[in-house]
């Protein structure tokens, strides 16, 4: 499968602060690939380096078989990006941010109007063609700037947070559209706060934290293989953890719960033992997630 972009020991500095710290990984064409981690962990600074708007320190990088420091406009003729922050044009209309945007790569008139009602069409704003930017709904908002990623046909298309602020019916909505595309062909990287949007979408990912990636894989992979199967929640009041201590059960604190992983063959067996011998007030059993892989390996202190 074509590598749509390759990393390898990818660096970059800020006045002496390390942002990202020697990372590797590889996009391929046709999957939708994500980016995980709090706040400060590198994700930002990367997609920058993807999209051409901040050159590395050391390491290569290529997007599309180029190099971004050799071609930078080549690569940005063959992107669509979604920024996390809304940046329509307000005096324009929906169909006019989409139609005026088109001409910046050089799309003849008449296509740029065909492609602008077509977008329009695909994200569901057909009857807001003629309304302004400002009188749109977040969620409007956010599908519009998607339709505009699309103007110019892009191989890769880069989305950095694409349903923050939305509510749920918006949200899954835009999970639609990018299932479509992926199911078209379409390459896509993203970063989300989001976990449960990454463990739907996202084929593979990596988790980062402080510049570096901590682990790489599929979403149900690094679900088994760091948080197990199933999640037994217990009271974490100081008896039920002597308890547990005494029983010589792994478990880790969070907050005013204790949590011990266990597979699908031993979860009701751990939470029977843990009822019968600690006899706690609250107990549940649940599946593991990916949240539970990203607060493991990246700790649960607040980053702001």
């Amino acid at each position: 499968m074509t590598a749509i972009i390759e990393a390898h020991d990818l660096k970059k500095n800020y006045n002496g602060t390390v942002a990202v710290d020697g990372i590797r990984f590889t996009v391929k064409q046709g999957e939708i690939f994500g980016f995980l981690g709090p706040n400060g962990a590198g994700k930002t600074t990367t997609m920058k380096m993807i999209t051409c708007v901040s050159p590395r320190s050391s390491g290569s990088l290529t997007i599309l078989g180029m190099d971004p420091d050799d071609k930078p406009a080549e690569i940005k003729q063959s992107l669509g990006v979604v920024p996390q922050e809304t940046n329509l044009d307000p005096d324009f209309t929906c169909f006019g941010n989409l139609y005026y945007y088109a001409l910046y790569f050089d799309i003849t008139k008449d296509e740029a109007t065909q492609r602008a009602e077509e977008l329009l069409e695909f994200v569901q704003l057909t009857e807001k063609r003629d309304v302004s930017v400002d009188k749109l709904s977040g969620g409007m908002k956010r599908r519009l700037i998607l339709a505009r990623a699309l103007v110019n046909r892009p191989d890769l298309l880069v989305l950095d947070e694409p349903t923050i602020g939305l509510d749920p019916q918006a949200r899954h909505l835009i999970w639609e559209k990018l299932r479509s595309l992926q199911a078209k062909g379409n390459t896509i990287v993203m970063t989300t706060h989001y976990l449960d949007e990454a463990a739907r979408l996202c084929d593979r990912l990596v988790i980062m934290d402080n510049g570096k990636i901590l682990v790489e894989g599929a979403p149900a992979d690094l679900v088994r293989d760091h948080a197990g199967h199933e999640i037994v929640e217990v009271e974490g009041s100081d008896d039920v953890v002597t308890c547990l201590s005494e029983l010589g059960v792994p478990f880790e604190k969070t907050g005013d719960m204790v949590q011990v992983a266990a597979t699908s063959e031993t979860a009701r067996e751990v939470a029977r033992t843990i009822l019968e011998r600690c006899r706690p007030e609250r107990m549940i059993t649940r599946p593991a997630t990916l949240e539970d892989v990203f607060l493991k390996l990246t700790g649960r202190n607040l980053r702001e």
